[in-house]
């Protein structure tokens, strides 16, 4: 699974009302939702954010309430990866079961600057700055984690595997 876009890149504590500020909590629609992603932080990340782009942030990225809605209004903007120092676990978590990529690289926050080109190749574990012709290990997901990620989510992973 490869994953390629251009790079957002925050710092440190980017917390879940950075990425989705709770007076949107009243909100029941994803896609209503995602108009208000990243606002907390970057009021211009929806108007310019493209699909498969990539948000890259230092340690404990998605910190906070541990609210599900964090990663999927990342998802549903069009986010094709997070890549983070480190996360807070609930965020990680919620990020893989909704199907949204969330990576731990070390020395990724130091890598890349706002706007380069990143090529991910999640089998092998590499990240590839076009700009700089730099690679970076991240750590492996494991492969039911992939499988996880490759059916859009747990949901329909275990509808998949027929368990549901």
């Amino acid at each position: 699974m490869n994953i390629n876009g251009r790079v957002w890149k925050y710092g440190d504590n980017v917390n879940t009302d950075y990425i989705i500020p709770g007076r949107y909590m009243e909100l029941t629609e994803p896609e209503e939702m995602a108009k208000h992603a990243m606002e907390g932080l970057d009021p211009t990340f929806v108007a310019n954010v493209q699909k498969g782009d990539i948000i890259v942030a230092g340690n404990y990225f998605g910190c906070g309430s541990s609210r599900e809605h964090a990663p999927l209004v990342l998802k549903y903007v069009g986010v094709g990866c997070v890549l983070a120092e480190s996360y807070a676990r609930i965020f990680y978590r919620n990020a893989i079961n909704i199907g949204l990529p969330a990576l731990e690289c070390p020395g990724i926050a130091k890598s890349v600057e706002q706007g380069d080109d990143l090529m991910l190749d999640l089998g092998i574990g590499t990240v590839s700055n076009v700009r700089t012709e730099k690679e970076l290990q991240f750590t492996p997901l494991p492969p039911f984690m992939l499988e996880v990620l490759d059916a859009g989510g747990l949901v329909p992973y275990l509808r998949r595997l027929d368990k549901w």
